[in-house]
């Protein structure tokens, strides 16, 4: 599949990155490929289907997806609609840079882990139950989504990863990040906010408080 690359899309400037980049293919624990992409791969249901995309963790704050294609029922709110979407979305919700709260970061973690561990029933109000990749995106796939996948890749896969900036590393390179953007991407509020809930997460999968 043409769109989907580890390395900047030929043709198109140094500096634009593939729509959609797989991260880590087949993660040994859940068996599944992770994604990382900014709003255009994100937002192209055909390029996510394509790829075996079945989840979408979102951890933009100011950005957001309307997946769902057939409404179930429209609202009195011009242009609000609900129903099940056609990919299982969880959103996360973090500022690319200052104001998230100290545990924000640790909770994007367990959204992450969630959103892989999560069973759901066997019920019509439940559509959307398969169980396939997962695309962790922000507004440009650079920042947010890198550090957030960069602090699972460290938890779950400790001894790939022994440091949170091994994982950094790793998860940029995979996103073909240019290293004249690395002191941005990702923020380095975000990957302190990383370090620290690698800490505490650590403190809670040991039970020491």
């Amino acid at each position: 599949m043409d769109d989907i690359s580890n390395d900047m899309t030929a043709g198109k400037a140094s500096r634009e990155l593939a729509r959609l980049s797989l991260v880590y293919a087949k993660h040994p624990a859940y068996d599944v490929d992770i994604f990382i992409a900014g709003k255009e791969g994100a937002s192209d249901l055909e390029l996510l289907r394509a790829s075996g995309i079945t989840t979408v963790v979102n951890c933009a704050v100011n950005l957001d997806f309307n997946f769902v294609a057939e409404p179930k029922l429209v609202s009195d709110h011009r242009n609000s609609v609900h129903g099940p979407g056609e990919i299982r979305y969880y959103k996360v919700g973090l500022i690319d840079g200052d104001g998230n709260p100290d545990t924000q970061m640790l909770a994007a973690h367990y959204i992450l882990k969630a959103a892989l561990e999560q069973v759901l029933p066997d019920k019509p109000s439940y559509p959307r139950r398969e169980r396939g990749g997962i695309l962790v995106n922000c507004r440009g796939g650079r920042s947010r989504s890198v550090v957030v996948v960069s602090l699972f890749l460290h938890l779950t896969l400790p001894s790939e990863f022994p440091t949170l900036d091994a994982a950094i590393a790793f998860v940029r390179g995979k996103r073909g990040l240019p290293e004249d953007e690395w002191y941005k991407a990702p923020k380095p509020v975000l990957a302190a906010a990383a370090q620290r809930a690698a800490t505490w997460a650590r403190a809670i999968e040991t039970g020491e408080t």
